[in-house]
């Protein structure tokens, strides 16, 4: 093992600062993090100063829409900086809204429905009536679709993007994978309505959307899956997403029985069952996409590694590093 007291000054900085991905992972997620915490503060100085009336969608729409083109600036230009692309982070523009995000949707919308039949034949779940009438169905079905999409988009690239990507090049990837789905799972517990099993859930999720991202290739599946999750809970059936009710639902639907069945304040989501039913999602796309595609085995080492060797090398070998005199 290299022994970093061996080398010279302008060695060690490099052991300290770059490996075989380029600058450690560490430092870029700082980098990274850093200017993110830095734009982020300034766009909700901005919005609450030059937009004080905000009604509750508007302002949440804003949010969602600033907080999802902020990574997307950031990881654009951290790219440059790393001689990436944003496919590399899994979202190749190429593939937007094409088939595997609109497959994405159906299985989520399909899943949550699977989940509230179950729930209903337990005794514990009511579809209700109808709640909206006329131009109002399909005008709240479209906003709530937008919105949910910012939501899908924001949140999947948020924790799976460049957060995901460069913590593998550090640490492999499915360490990468627990760690982003903590966060993602730890996001939620400030949600009004949410329990500690309903932030294990959405973190189980996470996983999930790794296993997806990690055999599809790229995040527009999983970003589907959650657009069509959010919306069928919050739009649809009208029942609470991650603790959080909404007006202009489809449904007036309810819960009964136990909260471990029915999911209480949380929603589907706060139910045993739907940690049973995100392990069968699991087997299903495990076996349903066997071939691991990503990240990309090109885009981890640093694709500028041979402008920096040669003097890597010389500046090790001058003190007796790997390779050197000893």
């Amino acid at each position: 093992m290299t022994d970093p007291g061996q080398f010279t000054n302008a060695s060690r900085f490099r052991y300290w600062f770059y490996g075989p991905s380029g600058l450690r992972a560490g430092w870029r997620l700082l980098i990274f993090a850093g200017i993110i915490t830095g734009l982020q503060r300034s766009e909700n100085w901005t919005v609450r100063k030059f937009f004080p009336g905000l009604d509750q969608v508007s302002g949440f729409l804003i949010f969602e829409l600033l907080s999802f083109l902020t990574f997307l600036l950031v990881s654009w230009g951290m790219a440059q900086f790393e001689g990436r692309t944003m496919a590399d982070y899994g979202l190749p523009w190429r593939r937007m809204f094409r088939g595997q995000f609109w497959v994405g949707a159906v299985i989520g919308f399909s899943a949550l429905t699977f989940l509230l039949v179950v729930l209903r034949l337990s005794s514990a779940f009511y579809f209700g009536t109808v709640a909206l009438h006329g131009a109002e169905i399909f005008k709240c079905a479209a906003l709530f679709a937008f919105a949910f999409l910012l939501v899908g988009l924001q949140e999947e690239f948020s924790d799976r993007g460049y957060l995901l990507f460069t913590l593998s090049t550090g640490i492999g990837f499915w360490p990468a994978a627990v760690v982003s789905s903590v966060i993602f799972g730890a996001g939620h517990l400030g949600n009004s309505g949410e329990t500690w099993f309903g932030a294990l859930q959405a973190g189980s999720f996470g996983m999930l959307a790794c296993l997806i991202l990690r055999r599809t290739g790229n995040l527009w599946m999983p970003i589907g899956f959650h657009m069509a999750w959010d919306w069928g809970q919050t739009y649809f059936y009208g029942v609470p997403d991650s603790g959080i009710v909404v007006p202009g639902h489809l449904f007036d639907s309810k819960f009964a029985g136990p909260a471990w069945l029915s999911g209480g304040t949380v929603g589907p989501e706060g139910s045993y069952l739907c940690f049973v039913l995100l392990v069968v999602l699991w087997f299903a796309f495990a076996k349903l996409f066997p071939e691991t595609k990503y990240p990309n085995p090109a885009a981890i080492p640093d694709p500028r590694a041979p402008r920096f060797e040669p003097l890597a090398a010389a500046a090790i070998m001058t003190e007796g590093g790997p390779g050197g005199a000893t």
